[in-house]
């Protein structure tokens, strides 16, 4: 049975969360994409420094099927431009029916 799951990715700007999130409707890997773009990170950078870095970075969110969420990792890292992007798997424990049957639809 189909499971519906959320891709978390952090982007270093709207610009590239829009490329991203293009090519991952294109290729129906979703069917839905949400970019926030204003966030504030604080993280250790470069690894093991101590440093801490607080750069501004954008959400994009994916809507997607359990199944293709290996294929969204995959595509995302490709084109991304972080060394180490935030490319995160979230299940989604309940979904409206009309909702899921629309992202199920889209989504190859």
């Amino acid at each position: 049975m189909a499971q519906m799951v959320l891709a978390y990715i952090t982007c270093e700007s709207v610009k590239q969360a829009k490329v991203i999130g293009r090519h991952l409707l294109n290729k129906k890997l979703t069917g839905c994409v949400n970019i926030f773009p204003t966030m504030q990170p604080m993280f250790l950078w470069p690894p093991k420094s101590g440093k801490i870095d607080e750069s501004k970075e954008v959400v994009l969110l994916v809507k997607t099927l359990k199944s293709r969420y290996k294929a969204v990792e995959k595509e995302v890292i490709k084109m991304h431009t972080f060394d180490t992007p935030c490319v995160l798997e979230i299940p989604v424990g309940r979904v409206a029916k009309k909702y899921f049957d629309w992202i199920k639809g889209e989504v190859k």
